[in-house]
């Protein structure tokens, strides 16, 4: 199997959950702050969170794999800087998870909410990372050209739209 083409499919899953955990999280937070929702809501957010860290992990070691491939089409310079962005994504995500793992466990609850505060704020920083790792993965794809490492030999020298153009130029 070709673990190169999971990374495509890999990479939706941590940065849907980078944009849905800062919200989660923070209106988990507030209605347990409020005394609406109990503490063990808070669960949810710890679980999407290590969601995140773990799908995270996983599109990064699938995207060591198409790294390989990709560097047929794509300047290494260009990959690096993606993958640094992804990898500092992941890991400050993984950091994260501290302060939701604490404010589930801590036993004090205004220290716990306090704790929760900061898991916010820490969610909403992946959240940038994400969007910054996710743009120059799309770069990769859509400026760069990094998709045709997986087309065939003759990726670019014909397809519909090469063919429309060719057939354009056929009149003269």
């Amino acid at each position: 199997m070709d673990f190169s083409l999971l990374h495509p499919k890999l990479v939706h899953f941590p940065l849907a959950l980078a944009v849905l955990v800062p919200l989660f999280a923070s209106g988990i937070a507030v209605a347990w702050w409020r005394k609406k929702l109990s503490r063990q809501v808070w669960w949810i957010a710890l679980a999407m969170q290590s969601l995140l860290v773990i799908s995270g992990f996983a599109a990064m070691q699938a995207g060591e794999s198409a790294e390989h491939r990709v560097e047929s089409v794509v300047a290494e310079n260009i990959i690096e800087e993606h993958a640094e962005g992804a990898e500092l994504f992941v890991w400050v995500a993984t950091a994260a998870t501290i302060p939701f793992f604490l404010a589930a466990f801590i036993k004090k609850e205004s220290l716990a909410l306090v704790l929760s505060g900061a898991a916010v704020v820490g969610s909403c920083v992946v959240l940038a990372l994400a969007i910054r790792a996710g743009g120059s993965g799309g770069a990769l794809v859509y400026e760069h050209g990094a998709a045709n490492a997986y087309m065939g030999a003759n990726a670019g020298a014909s397809g519909p739209a090469t063919e429309a153009a060719g057939d354009a130029d056929d009149d003269d």
